[in-house]
C-alpha cells in the first residue's frame, strides 16, 4: 500500500483566485489538445467562447486547435501570458515552472488532479501566484455566474412541486 504525501501547501483563497482571474488578460494553455475527449480541449473551448481572455495554445505536436494557432513552447508565444494553465504530467511540472518563470508570466495554474508542492513553493519564491488542483473553467464560471455554460446544471433543487 502506497501512501499519498500529506498536502501542506495552502493555495490562494476564493477571493484571491477571483482577483487573479479579474486581473488576467491572457492565458497560455500548456498541453493544449486537439482531442475533444481531453479536459484541455473543453477548457480551451470554454475560454475562447465565454471569456474575454486572449488564449494562447502551447503544444509542440500541434499547429492548430479550434482554428487557433498552436505554439511549440511558452517562449515562442507572441506575448508574455499573464497566467499559464497547465495540462501536463506530474513529472513535467518542474520544467513547465522553469519555462513560466523564464518568460515572465505572473501566475501558474495547475489543473484538477495536479498537485506538486515543490513546484508551488519554487513558483511562489519566484514571485508567481500559484493555484493547484483547480480548473480555470470551473473557477471562472463559478465566479461569473456561468456554471451552466461549463456543463453544470445550476437549476434550483427544491422539494416543492413545480407549478404547471
Amino acid at each position: 500500500m502506497t501512501s499519498t504525501p500529506e498536502r501542506t501547501w495552502q493555495g490562494p483563497s476564493a477571493p484571491e483566485r477571483l482577483a487573479l482571474l479579474r486581473r488576467t488578460r491572457s492565458i497560455a494553455i500548456v498541453g493544449a489538445s486537439n482531442n475533444p475527449a481531453r479536459a484541455s480541449y473543453f477548457v480551451t473551448t470554454y475560454l475562447l467562447s465565454s471569456t474575454p481572455y486572449d488564449v494562447y495554445l502551447v503544444n509542440p505536436r500541434e499547429t492548430e486547435i479550434l482554428g487557433q494557432p498552436v505554439y511549440p513552447s511558452l517562449d515562442a508565444l507572441p506575448v508574455v501570458p499573464d497566467l499559464v494553465d497547465v495540462f501536463r504530467r506530474h513529472d513535467d511540472l518542474p520544467t513547465v515552472l522553469d519555462e513560466t518563470v523564464a518568460v515572465g508570466a505572473k501566475a501558474l495554474w495547475l489543473q484538477l488532479g495536479s498537485w506538486h508542492e515543490d513546484v508551488a513553493r519554487r513558483g511562489e519564491e519566484a514571485g508567481l501566484t500559484v493555484v493547484m488542483d483547480r480548473c480555470v473553467k470551473i473557477e471562472h464560471a463559478r465566479f461569473h455566474g456561468g456554471l451552466h455554460l461549463a456543463g453544470f446544471d445550476t437549476g434550483v433543487i427544491s422539494s416543492r412541486r413545480a407549478l404547471s
